[in-house]
């Protein structure tokens, strides 16, 4: 099985061998089932092993200033600034790369929506740095990633109810609260949903741990495997197309939009100095 882990700053492949190999026992073959055709018999060495994409969705990072930040000031003079007075933080925006920072008067800051542990340190500097450009003695210290979000679909699909029977140890699966089979692994550090359309959702330390996560789990949900449905292949064509789904509430019809992303583009692409402009005034 190979597990591939797509981010912005490049692919990394990842390989625990073939786990499709079959032994035989020559003992309770009969002679005259043995096929002599030779395009049989090389067909499955021809076979390539199963190739698993890893999406990073999000990578959560804290890092400090080292300063005592005024929110009433950085409101008022900084860009893409929303100040939350009830809960006491601030909450800025960036363009490049598109992460969100929450932060506290202490200098404490959490960056989120990176998809990669890199983009992720870029965009805390940059954050610094635009504390700076408002006056701050900030100094960028005590980085560091929280949590990984990742997801990948396996090739087929899963009996999660006999999976989760099997490892009831490390499995929790409760359909009246979730879809999807909670498995919690202790090395590496990472927790699980498993659904039984193929999706699997990864949250753990650092991208590694996804990766290797996936790797781990992939011989024990191939156990299960079964046919996908056409209900499954459609609702994995309109998650790949990033159709909109719509639910309905008895009479209501709520419609969800997952490319969010897209809102962002109404903003201009100017130089990334620009991110950081503080001269506009928020009054």
């Amino acid at each position: 099985m190979m597990a591939t882990a797509i981010q912005n700053n490049g692919i990394e492949s990842l390989a625990n061998g073939n786990i499709n190999h079959v032994e035989v026992n020559e003992t309770h073959v009969e002679p005259n089932s043995i096929s002599t055709d030779t395009a049989a018999t090389e067909a499955p060495a021809e076979a390539d092993p199963p190739e698993i994409d890893i999406v990073i969705n999000n990578v959560v990072c804290s890092f400090s200033v080292r300063c005592h930040l005024n929110l009433r000031q950085i409101a008022l003079n900084g860009a893409n600034v929303e100040y939350r007075r009830e809960n006491g933080m601030i909450t800025m925006k960036l363009r490049k790369p598109y992460t969100t920072a929450s932060m506290w008067s202490s200098g404490k800051i959490t960056c989120t929506g990176a998809t990669s542990e890199e983009q992720a340190k870029i965009a805390a500097r940059r954050f610094a740095r635009c504390l700076q450009k408002l006056g701050f003695k900030a100094r960028f210290n005590n980085f560091r990633v929280v949590n990984v979000l990742g997801t990948c679909s396996m090739p087929f699909a899963i009996k999660i109810m006999a999976f989760s029977e099997r490892y009831k140890e490390h499995a929790d699966y409760e359909p009246e609260l979730h879809p999807g089979v909670t498995y919690k692994l202790t090395e590496p550090k990472a927790t699980l949903k498993i659904f039984s359309t193929g999706s699997v959702t990864v949250t753990a330390p650092s991208v590694a741990d996804v990766q290797a996560a996936i790797e781990h789990i992939f011989p024990l949900v191939y156990e299960y495997r079964k046919e996908r449905t056409k209900e499954d292949l459609l609702a994995m064509q309109l998650r790949r197309k990033g159709q909109k789904r719509k639910r309905s509430f008895a009479h209501i019809e709520v419609e969800d939009n997952e490319d969010y992303d897209d809102e962002m583009e109404i903003l201009s692409d100017e130089d990334e100095d620009d991110n950081c402009d503080s001269d506009k005034s928020w009054d």
